[in-house]
C-alpha cells in the first residue's frame, strides 16, 4: 500500500452571490442565493514511501487546498484520502504527529523566543525522545548551519536563517511525510542551494517522503524526480520530470567555444542567442535539426575548443503548458 492514496478527491466551496445597489444588499440578505465553486476536481493519485513529488498548477489551481486536505486542515467534500494508513480529517491529531510541514512564508518557530527555545518547546509537544532529539540537533546543526543564530529570538532572523530554522523545526520528530509550500521563496542562489542539498540528504538517508509546492521550478528540477500537474481543479500530468522535458522541451542550446573571436558565424537550422568573446550559443529544434550536423558544420570551418549542449529548462516547458501553448498527451500525462 503507498504511503499516501488519494482516491477521487473533490473540494467544493460554497459562495454567497451578492447583488449590486441597496435593493440588491436587502434582497441578498433575506433570500440569500449561493453558487458551488469546485476547488479540487475528482483528482486520484499515489505516492510511494520514500518518494519526493513535486506538486505544481498555476495560481488559484487547486494545490493549497490539496495540500491542506492532506495535512487534515480541510476535510474532503468527497472522495477518500490515506496518509501512512490514517484518514487526516478524522485523524488529525496523530497524523499531525507524523508529518512535518514548511511554509515558505509562514514560520512556525515563536517569534519572540530563540530559535534553541523553541526546539525545545516542540521536543515536550512532540514528545521526542532525548537520542533522537540531540542527534537531530547535531545533524541538523551541522548541515544547516544553526549554530551562527541559536540563541537568537526568532524575529532578529534574516529570511534564509529563518527558512533554515523552520526545515529543521519541521523535522525534528522525524515525520515520514514532509510537505513544503515554497521552501525557498524570496532567498538568494547560495541559501537556496544550500536547502535542497539538507532536503536531498535527508531523502536519502532517512527515506523521508516528500510533497512540495512551489513556483520555482528549479526546486522541482533539483529535489523532484516525479511531478502532478493540476489545472483548474484537474489532474494534467503525473510522470517524472524528465519524461515532460524530453517530450515537450523541442529546444536545444548549442554552446560552442571558438579558438578565437570570430564574428558573424552562420549557422543553418540554428539561431545565435547570446555571444560572450570566444563563446556563441545557438538555439535549434531538435525534432527539426540534428545537433551531429550542427557540430559537423562548425568543426568543418572553425577552430573549435568545446562544445556542450544545454537541455531544456523545466521552467519554460511548464510556462508553456499554464499559457496553453502545450497539449499533454494523455499517454504520457498519466491521466485516464
Amino acid at each position: 500500500m503507498a504511503l499516501i492514496e488519494v482516491d477521487n478527491l473533490v473540494k467544493e466551496y460554497q459562495l454567497s452571490v451578492r447583488h449590486k445597489g441597496l435593493l440588491g444588499s436587502i434582497r441578498s440578505l433575506l433570500i440569500p442565493e449561493y453558487t458551488k465553486k469546485v476547488a479540487v476536481d475528482s483528482i486520484s493519485f499515489s505516492i510511494e514511501k520514500g518518494e519526493t513529488v513535486g506538486f505544481i498548477g498555476p495560481n488559484g489551481a487547486g494545490k493549497s487546498t490539496t495540500v491542506k486536505m492532506l495535512t487534515g486542515i480541510l476535510t474532503p467534500t468527497s472522495g477518500t484520502i490515506t496518509v501512512g494508513g490514517l484518514s487526516p480529517y478524522k485523524d488529525r491529531k496523530k497524523n499531525a504527529s507524523r508529518i512535518g510541514v514548511v511554509f515558505g512564508q509562514r514560520t512556525q518557530l515563536w517569534w519572540d523566543l530563540p530559535v534553541a527555545d523553541t526546539y525545545d518547546l516542540l521536543k515536550y509537544i512532540y514528545k521526542i525522545p532525548d537520542n533522537v532529539f540531540r542527534e537531530n540537533m547535531e545533524l541538523f546543526t551541522d548541515i544547516l548551519g544553526l549554530h551562527e543564530f541559536l540563541k537568537q529570538p526568532v524575529r532578529q532572523l534574516s529570511l534564509g536563517q529563518k527558512m533554515r530554522a523552520d526545515i529543521a523545526a519541521a523535522l525534528l520528530h522525524n515525520p515520514e511525510i514532509i510537505f513544503f509550500d515554497e521552501p525557498t521563496i524570496g532567498l538568494d542562489v547560495v541559501a537556496k542551494e544550500q536547502i535542497r542539498e539538507f532536503v536531498r540528504t535527508v531523502n536519502r538517508e532517512r527515506g523521508t517522503t516528500m510533497l512540495f509546492t512551489t513556483h520555482d521550478m528549479s526546486d522541482i528540477e533539483k529535489t523532484c524526480k516525479r511531478m502532478i500537474i493540476i489545472d483548474h481543479g484537474k489532474k494534467i500530468y503525473d510522470g517524472t520530470v524528465e519524461e515532460i522535458k524530453e517530450k515537450y522541451g523541442k529546444s536545444r542550446v548549442l554552446r560552442v567555444e571558438f579558438s578565437e573571436y570570430i564574428p558573424n558565424v552562420q549557422l543553418p537550422g540554428a539561431e545565435l542567442i547570446k555571444e560572450e568573446g570566444n563563446k556563441k550559443w545557438f538555439e535549434f529544434q531538435k525534432d527539426q535539426t540534428q545537433v551531429s550536423r550542427l557540430i559537423n558544420t562548425l568543426s568543418q570551418k572553425y577552430g573549435i575548443v568545446d562544445i556542450t549542449v544545454q537541455e531544456p529548462e523545466i521552467e519554460g516547458v511548464i510556462r508553456e503548458i499554464y499559457q496553453g501553448g502545450i497539449h499533454l498527451d494523455e499517454t504520457l500525462s498519466g491521466v485516464s
